[in-house]
């Protein structure tokens, strides 16, 4: 059965600076416990004209986490403990095209993951389940992310493209950047895997925006790229993210009817562990994420 009509909550994952957002009221950071263990940070709970936001730093206040050492189980499970129905990812990434240059926002639609240091799925051994990633972001959310851009000045917004995520923290060899491109990747980043899958897990609409600071190593100008230039380009990109959320937020607000493609029901047939073979403690810790489909309190 697919999800009921629901007020929406937007959760915005980034880094700091948006949080600075012009009209977010009623502000308060707020401690979540998750049972998938510590997140990030604390979240920032407001509203935005008529929605409720709620922001998670990435990577803690002062950039504390490497990509690697995110806990993005417990980021996710603790914004859907928040009642977020919605989450925009704002990631700033290189760009594998010439047409993509620094400055340029992509709303990605496609993801080759080749992280391999991390925890990928909230289920397990006592509770196996498989979700559809064949179209990992949300066309909905994505719809009206596209929408709000329209309205903007001096933003720039290309729709579609694929986010290779490669583990890091170190940026990667020429060779590989070259292989990238081989295989058709746009741009190159470190964070939306797995958190695109987990989002999927959680039944939440997902989309990310993902912001051009730099061409990757294969362009011939790299070299020539300062570090002022790059510091630059990301002040500027994190200006332009706060006056996307809130565009954004105007076209959330208000009750939204189940998700057309299906997000917020993907768990209906995933969960193929036998009622009776199903770890209890698993059980437990799923209560947020899976609750729905396992009837579960709350």
């Amino acid at each position: 059965m697919a999800a009921a009509s629901k007020t929406p909550r937007l959760g915005v994952i980034g880094g700091s600076g948006l949080y600075d957002i012009d009209g977010l009221a009623d502000t308060q950071w707020i401690e979540v416990e998750s049972a998938f263990g510590t997140p990030s940070d604390a979240l920032l709970c407001g509203t935005l004209g008529g929605l409720e936001l709620v922001f998670l730093p990435r990577h803690g206040r002062g950039h504390r986490l490497s990509p690697s050492e995110i806990n993005y189980r417990a980021n996710i499970d603790a914004l859907k403990r928040t009642g977020v129905t919605d989450i925009v990812s704002i990631s700033a990434v290189g760009s594998l095209r010439e047409t993509l240059a620094p400055g340029d926002f992509v709303l990605v639609d496609q993801f080759i993951d080749r992280t391999f240091a991390r925890e990928k799925s909230f289920f397990g051994a006592g509770m196996v389940a498989h979700v559809s990633m064949a179209h990992p972001v949300c066309a909905r959310l994505g719809d009206h992310v596209a929408d709000a851009a329209q309205t903007l000045d001096g933003l720039r917004l290309v729709r579609g493209g694929t986010y290779m995520v490669m583990e890091g923290p170190q940026f990667s060899t020429l060779a590989e950047s070259e292989l990238y491109r081989a295989w058709g990747c746009d741009l190159i980043g470190m964070t939306n895997m797995p958190e695109a899958k987990l989002a999927r897990e959680a039944e939440l609409c997902y989309a990310t925006v993902a912001m051009v600071t730099d061409y990757d190593c294969w362009h011939p100008d790299h070299d020539h790229v300062t570090v002022e230039a790059i510091i630059q380009t990301l002040q500027d990109n994190a200006a332009h993210a706060r006056v996307l959320i809130k565009a954004l937020a105007g076209r959330l607000e208000g009750t939204r009817g189940p998700c057309p493609q299906g997000c917020d029901h993907a768990l209906e047939a995933a969960v193929i562990t036998a009622p009776e073979a199903r770890d209890p403690a698993l059980v437990r810790r799923l209560d947020a994420v899976a609750g729905r489909v396992l009837k579960l309190k709350g």
